[in-house]
């Protein structure tokens, strides 16, 4: 069942959300500065393929003060407005009862979004 959401994401805007993911990704990785936003980039890209069957979690053990200032920086930056983006998507696909699978994949995105250093997307 997962496979088949999984696809129906793709074809419904998922291959999107995926490449703005990955153009983002490499573009903060050209920097040294920019490496750990992108890796960041990176990981939303992976939850972005498949998010059907995974669920975020936080890290073990948490990052403590640089997750924090880390998580500040990128709320600032790019955080607010991926967030908001993945509300939009979740309140555009919550319209229907058909888009309700994938408005609560947009819901679990945008944690992640928010504030992606010290969590993870793993597999149920």
């Amino acid at each position: 069942m997962n496979l088949l959401l999984n696809i129906i994401w793709l074809i419904f805007g998922g291959f999107i959300v995926v490449f703005a993911y990955l153009v983002g990704a490499a573009l903060l990785c050209i920097t040294i500065i920019g490496i750990p936003f992108g890796i960041q980039c990176f990981k939303l890209a992976a939850l972005a393929v498949a998010p059907f069957g995974q669920e975020v979690r936080e890290k073990e053990p948490p990052g403590g003060a640089v997750a924090v200032i880390m998580n500040i920086i990128w709320i600032i930056l790019p955080g607010l407005e991926l967030a908001i983006f993945h509300l939009v998507m979740a309140l555009l696909f919550a319209i229907t009862i058909i888009g309700l699978p994938l408005a609560s994949q947009h819901l679990k995105m945008t944690r992640l979004a928010l504030v992606p250093f010290g969590f993870e997307a793993r597999q149920r």
